[in-house]
């Protein structure tokens, strides 16, 4: 069966071997990484001003990158991927959120598939230079700093977008953090599935491999040493006021992010 741009539901790079001396100089190095990086950046963002960078533009354009972490020493290890398609309609991907890597590579597994946009921060869509792509994908755009605001424009935009078959992938942390902190994740994308009806997809991630950079956070460090991981869990539905529904999914990234440790 073919699944996108992988042959089955789960995904392990293969394995190499230990990178000899000229690899470690070349595509294992950060600089390498960087400039595919930014290769990437400005061919999608030229697309965009075009208008010509739609879904696929996107999933190809992740892929790219997927492919390139590899070539850079990244090691994938994804299973569930069968979850993504399993319900008809669109569903909300609620997921934990570590850093770049994830907002980058999810497109490449989930676009293939279905219509899907993200909750980003505002700052994204008004970047110099992932602006243009993250406005082309029609996402919903919160502040972060106003609690009631943002809740006000994930129930607003939120329905409209699954009215009209799109998924939506949250990050209900209000930053990236490599420690799982519970008591940050909040309620928002279980909300929003219970207020359109829609099923909650939970996505586990480990994402730092690719570290946040002190001047620009895309521009991190890499380390080879640690493992890719994207796990997504069962589809279920919302009922009552959602607690327990939230606590669930919390409980599937604790568990996930304790089997990696």
């Amino acid at each position: 069966m073919s699944f996108g741009y992988f042959d089955t539901f789960s995904y392990k790079t293969p394995w190499e071997g230990k990178p000899g001396l000229w690899e470690r100089i070349t595509r294992h190095h950060r600089f390498y990484f960087t400039a595919k990086y930014a290769s990437a950046v400005f061919t999608t963002r030229k697309d965009a001003i075009r208008g010509t960078y739609d879904r696929k533009a996107w999933a190809d354009s992740s892929f790219f990158i997927f492919r390139f972490i590899e070539k850079s020493g990244g090691r994938f290890d994804i299973t569930g991927m069968e979850n993504i398609i399993k319900d008809q309609g669109p569903v909300v991907f609620i997921c934990n959120h570590m850093g770049t890597l994830e907002t980058m590579i999810l497109p490449s597994l989930i676009a293939p598939h279905r219509e899907v946009t993200f909750v980003v921060k505002e700052s994204l869509v008004k970047h110099p230079l992932f602006g243009h792509v993250m406005r082309s994908r029609d996402p919903i755009v919160v502040g972060r700093t106003d609690p009631r605001k943002d809740f006000e424009e994930v129930m607003t935009k939120g329905p409209e977008l699954i009215s009209k078959g799109t998924s939506i992938v949250i990050f209900p942390q209000s930053t990236r953090s490599t420690v799982f902190k519970p008591e940050e994740f909040n309620s928002l994308g279980v909300k929003l599935a219970k207020k359109t009806g829609v099923n909650v997809v939970p996505v586990a991630l480990k994402t730092d491999f690719w570290g946040q950079g002190r001047i620009i956070k895309e521009l991190g460090p890499l380390d080879s040493k640690k493992i890719i991981y994207f796990k997504f869990g069962e589809s279920f539905p919302v009922t009552g006021n959602g607690k327990a529904e939230n606590q669930k999914i919390i409980d599937f990234i604790h568990s996930c992010l304790t089997q990696w440790a």
